[in-house]
């Protein structure tokens, strides 16, 4: 079975990869001048959505129940990403975005979000069976740093699709900033 140090470091390091694939995205979009299409919005919504089951994990201790909120918003994302891969699956479609590592943003999504599912699985079997909810932790060192990184994440993506698509809904193709217009 896990201990609760370790099950509580490998749910900050899930908060921290999460915070490393939004801060890639937003380094692709600012760097090469990308703008995220309406679907690689919801994809970075949904890797926010990933990241409050690992949120609840290290500030109110590991539970089930949260594993559960991480596995479906796991299939939420990949959902986004699918219909994004299926958007652009014919051949001589070039796709969305420049690909990174051989692959576009949104494939790579349904790989992570695939993989979260998987890890949380992972982490619901090693758990003791029978095992009662341990009491909330204080966050500390790089539980706090993972929760916070988190949090700025999330900021970040609400100011920047509210910069890019304004108040209204967003364009499919987009290719300004609508606020900064």
């Amino acid at each position: 079975m896990i201990s609760r140090s370790l099950e509580t470091t490998l749910n900050a390091l899930a908060l921290l990869a999460v915070s490393a694939v939004l801060g890639v995205a937003f380094l692709d979009q600012f760097a090469k001048d990308e703008l995220p299409c309406p679907l690689c919005l919801l994809q970075r919504a949904g890797f926010l959505l990933l990241a409050i089951g690992p949120v609840l994990n290290v500030a109110r201790g590991p539970r089930p129940a949260h594993y559960g909120v991480t596995i479906l918003a796991g299939l939420v994302g990949a959902g986004f990403a699918m219909r994004q891969v299926l958007l652009h699956i014919e051949p001589g479609d070039a796709g969305y975005g420049a690909p990174f590592l051989g692959l576009h943003f949104y494939t790579w999504a349904f790989v992570v979000f695939v993989a979260a599912v998987a890890a949380c699985g992972l982490m619901l079997v090693l758990r003791a069976p029978g095992e009662e909810a341990r009491p909330a932790v204080r966050l500390t060192g790089l539980s706090l740093v993972a929760v916070l990184l988190v949090l700025a994440m999330a900021a970040l993506n609400t100011a920047s699709t509210l910069v890019e698509c304004g108040f209204d809904s967003c364009p499919d193709d987009p290719t300004v900033y609508r606020l900064l217009q």
